[in-house]
């Protein structure tokens, strides 16, 4: 059982543990507390935000909707990592839950799970969850597939870990949205038990210490799913409109950014070209990109073709920047169309946060 923090004290945790903190405007003052009680709050809950590109997400988390006002959550957590405070006090995010899964996070005794919730929103025996839990709303779109980027994850970590620190709870007083209500499916696309882990890791360091462990790499493995002519004289982009793989989700479909910044990346380009005369020459290079300005030439690898049909792997290895993406050029020297037969790109990314 715990006062809730002051919207002062709240700051000053998030940013001593390390996150990016934005305070809404109107935040401190924004709550549901005049339609219910705030407190005694007891942890943390963790949901997505059902949202796509193009919305307002913070904006969204902040008013509600015409089905349910805001805010909806104490802050809303994008997908660059940054903590958008959007709520101080009660907020319409939990909804009605399980007693049972109450009891276990405020004993913190459960194992690796709370026990199963059996109420929600409305059930005879559910208990006010908006009363008792911080609410972060997260940026996803819901669907399992959707990605998590390394640094929205770790701010998800740090925000929760903030809470939990100030409050002087473990990370058991961190639930998903799921372990809560039997309605609920979120967080979707990681697992609350391995999050709880992460929550562990950063209170076991003094504050601001932890980062995560080093990152998997996300793989990408996309291609040309036609053959197509390439004719002479200009510069060329490779458009990957086959899309087997695509883990970071910076690849458009059909288009040719294969990696967007801030990352390094490492892998092959494996080209077969036809008509390419023996001794003739195909130039590949990687480009940097704002959005559609060509910023950055790199290297220029050489195809020299056989006389036949013409293989290469092409190495394709750099670091891009915040804000820019890249692409695979090809520049065909010779005097007649060649036909790229296939491209096939395979690489793996690591995000910087």
């Amino acid at each position: 059982m715990a006062t809730p923090l002051t919207a002062a004290r709240l700051v000053a945790a998030l940013k001593a543990e390390g996150c990016t903190v934005h305070e809404v405007a109107g935040w401190r003052t924004n709550n549901r507390n005049h339609k219910g009680p705030w407190g005694p709050v007891h942890g943390v809950v963790v949901h997505h935000t059902v949202t796509g590109p193009g919305t307002d997400v913070v904006g969204l988390i902040f008013h509600g909707h015409s089905a349910l006002p805001g805010p909806l959550a104490t802050g809303c957590i994008t997908k660059d990592g940054v903590v958008h405070l959007t709520g101080n006090g009660r907020a319409n995010h939990a909804g009605g839950g399980d007693g049972d899964v109450l009891d276990a996070v405020i004993g913190e005794s459960y194992g690796t799970y709370p026990p199963p919730t059996h109420e929600h929103d409305g059930s005879a025996g559910s208990v006010d969850g908006n009363a008792r839990f911080y609410g972060w709303e997260c940026e996803n779109k819901g669907d399992g597939r959707d990605p998590w980027p390394p640094a929205q994850y770790l701010a998800m970590v740090k925000a929760t870990a903030a809470v939990c620190r100030a409050h002087g709870w473990g990370s058991k007083s961190a639930i998903g949205h799921l372990e809560w209500s039997d309605w609920k499916v979120d967080p979707r696309g990681f697992d609350m038990a391995g999050f709880r882990r992460d929550v562990a890791d950063a209170l076991a360091l003094p504050a601001g210490r932890w980062e995560g462990e080093d990152p998997m790499p996300q793989y990408v493995n996309l291609g040309a799913a036609e053959p197509y002519d390439l004719a002479p004289g200009a510069w060329d982009s490779v458009e990957f409109t086959a899309e087997w793989t695509d883990e970071t989700g910076d690849h458009a479909t059909g288009g040719s950014v294969f990696a967007r910044g801030p990352a390094r990346f490492g892998g092959t380009l494996s080209l077969h070209i036809d008509g390419l005369p023996a001794g003739a020459v195909v130039q590949a290079r990687m480009t940097e990109y704002e959005d559609d300005e060509q910023r950055v030439d790199h290297p220029i690898h050489e195809i020299v073709g056989t006389g036949g049909g013409t293989f290469v792997v092409v190495p394709v290895t750099k670091r891009v920047a915040s804000g820019r993406s890249m692409r695979v050029r090809l520049l065909n020297q010779g005097a007649v169309p060649v036909t790229v037969v296939s491209a096939v790109l395979t690489v793996l990314v690591w995000k910087e946060t």
